[in-house]
């Protein structure tokens, strides 16, 4: 039996991860901040075994419950998918973007991905036998930004940062690290995307999505594999959505 927790499990991409980790015979704890979207959720695969667990990434004090829960009912744990993030401030532009926003975004996307792991790494480093895996949900953004989205697309970046040394510091405990970054899935979201959003160039110009399932596929390749291989970095994204040739 392999365990999997995933942040962000009560809508969009983490749930459609976690339905299908589920699918694939892993046992899911589903982490988020309000308890009905988590059960919600498990609801969609009565015949998964789910662990719902209300948590604040942010709070170091409800990341360390989180997987002590999980210890506590599985034993171990097998996966993180660190999933959990806000686009709180997009569209704002930079000279009026609140401080108070900045670190917000900053306390979720980057600071509650690293607690995430941080507990995640210590029990795998901990748990025998050894070892384990944590895939951080990057995003296009890792790569290059949106007009009017500084915060977000600055904690994008040092994921990729978090991601490349949880790699390096995880080698000799049998932890692999790899970064998923998706490119305008169909979720909440992103559903402005479809009518028209602002480009570099000025114009407002709708978007094509892909199928959040689509990226849920992904990671349950990546998740799959031995953990003598890793898939390191990769892009899941709408085919035809402005990135190459971005800008």
């Amino acid at each position: 039996m392999s365990i999997a927790v995933v942040t962000g499990a009560g809508s969009g991409i983490g749930r459609s991860v976690a339905l299908a980790l589920a699918a694939a015979g892993w046992s899911v704890a589903l982490a988020g901040r309000r308890a009905e979207p988590l059960e919600e959720t498990a609801a969609l695969a009565p015949d998964g075994d789910f662990l719902c667990a209300p948590t604040d990434v942010t709070s170091e004090a409800q990341v360390a419950a989180l997987f002590s829960s999980v210890r506590d009912r599985y034993g171990r744990v097998d996966l993180l998918f660190n999933n959990a993030g806000t686009f709180a401030g997009g569209g704002t532009p930079v000279e009026d973007l609140d401080p108070a926003t900045w670190r917000a975004v900053v306390d979720v996307n980057l600071t509650g991905a690293f607690l995430c792991a941080q507990a995640a790494f210590r029990a795998m480093k901990e748990q025998e036998p050894q070892g384990g895996r944590i895939i951080n949900n990057g995003s296009i953004s890792a790569h290059v930004p949106r007009p009017h989205s500084i915060a977000y697309t600055a904690t994008k970046h040092a994921m990729t940062g978090l991601t490349k040394s949880l790699s390096l510091d995880g080698r000799p405990y049998r932890i692999a690290c790899g970064q998923l970054d998706i490119g305008n899935a169909a979720t909440d979201m992103t559903a402005r995307m479809q009518a028209g959003i602002l480009q570099a160039d000025g114009r407002l110009a709708p978007e094509p999505v892909m199928d959040a399932a689509d990226v849920a596929a992904t990671v349950v390749h990546m998740a799959g594999l031995p953990l003598e291989a890793n898939v390191q970095f990769a892009t899941v994204m709408a085919t035809a959505m402005p990135y190459i040739g971005r800008g």
